[in-house]
């Protein structure tokens, strides 16, 4: 696993053992990426949010592309391990903070983001809940964009947001949602 473009690119991520934690794959990521980066146009400046964080290699990609910071959420032990060691490699312990609370219930934001990460674990409808989490806790801005990536053959209720894209990339189901 590496950041994929912009100031890191090719910089190894580490993981942590075991299959706690499943990585967005490389090339999901390059094509999640890919989608943003045609409406967005530039990462430069934005607040993004990476829930279900594990490594953060969503929110550290972004930051690499120039994003002005990123916050990580993320309750797994081993997955906070490992997502602090690639913040430390990367020097990029100034431009993030890392939260340890759940994902699906994030409480209020302190300034709302433009862009949001989200790669819940498959089949638990965590996606959906964290979604209305996000737009009750004040997590995004007017006009924000949210990924949600999900198992393939899994669908996804966005109340609130409107469907912009939806791809599929090997195992998983990529959605790029609007705020509505």
């Amino acid at each position: 696993m590496r950041i994929i473009a912009g100031a890191w690119r090719g910089r190894p991520l580490v993981a942590p053992v075991g299959a706690e934690t499943r990585p967005t794959a490389d090339r999901a990521r390059e094509t999640l990426f890919s989608m943003l980066t045609s409406r967005l146009g530039t990462f430069e400046g934005l607040r993004v949010a990476d829930l279900f964080a594990g490594t953060g290699a969503l929110g550290l990609e972004a930051l690499s592309r120039g994003a002005a910071h990123a916050t990580f959420i993320e309750t797994d032990r081993a997955a906070l391990a490992a997502l602090k060691a690639n913040i430390a490699k990367l020097g990029a312990a100034e431009r993030t903070d890392v939260l340890a609370r759940s994902a699906d219930a994030p409480g209020t934001a302190i300034a709302p983001y433009d862009l949001v990460l989200l790669d819940p674990p498959y089949g638990k409808g965590l996606g959906e809940r964290a979604l209305a989490a996000l737009r009750q806790g004040g997590w995004l801005a007017p006009g924000a964009w949210v990924s949600v990536e999900t198992r393939r053959d899994e669908t996804l209720a966005a109340e609130g947001f409107m469907i912009d894209a939806v791809r599929d990339v090997g195992k998983a189901r990529l959605h790029v949602l609007r705020l509505a």
